[in-house]
């Protein structure tokens, strides 16, 4: 939510946060909210299953144009702390490698959103905003320079960088 505040209004109806189904989907009100006000694309956490692709409505979205917010470590995790980036981003640049992927820095959110609470806490929130990653045709050295980047954010921001 708080990505979706700082672009323009009239790119609001384009942008589609991607979300975890089993998180947003579990219960009903949450579920209709999620789906229905704020537009998430439900992923099924765990990668791929057989006969299914969990990225395939991602990739639909990006061919409509959409916007799409999405984790590269997927899952919000510990407050503050970056986790290991799954594929996830990396497949998704290859695919579309004419989609820029804009790294952001957040720090705050840990005390204005706590994990699993339901109202905001009023706190100060960091964004940087970081220049788009072009995709580098080899998917580890992809997720290291998207991780070099986002260190380089929190520096910036006079965070300590992640390991």
């Amino acid at each position: 939510m708080v990505l979706m505040t700082l672009l323009p209004s009239r790119l609001l109806p384009k942008v589609r946060p991607v979300a975890a189904a089993d998180y947003f989907l579990k219960h009903r009100l949450l579920a209709w909210f999620a789906l229905q006000i704020v537009g998430i694309i439900p992923i099924v956490r765990g990668g791929r299953r057989e006969g299914t692709d969990p990225l395939a409505a991602i990739h639909a979205a990006l061919e409509r144009g959409e916007i799409l917010i999405l984790f590269p470590e997927g899952s919000r995790g510990e407050p503050e702390r970056l986790a290991d980036f799954k594929s996830g981003v990396a497949h998704l640049a290859l695919a579309h490698p004419g989609v820029p992927v804009i790294p952001v820095f957040l720090h705050g959110l840990g005390k204005s959103l706590p994990k699993d609470a339901a109202v905001p806490v009023p706190f100060f929130c960091d964004v940087f905003v970081g220049e788009p990653l072009p995709w580098t045709e080899d998917r580890k050295l992809y997720l290291q320079q998207l991780r070099e980047r986002m260190n380089a954010l929190a520096a910036e921001g006079q965070f300590p960088a992640w390991e």
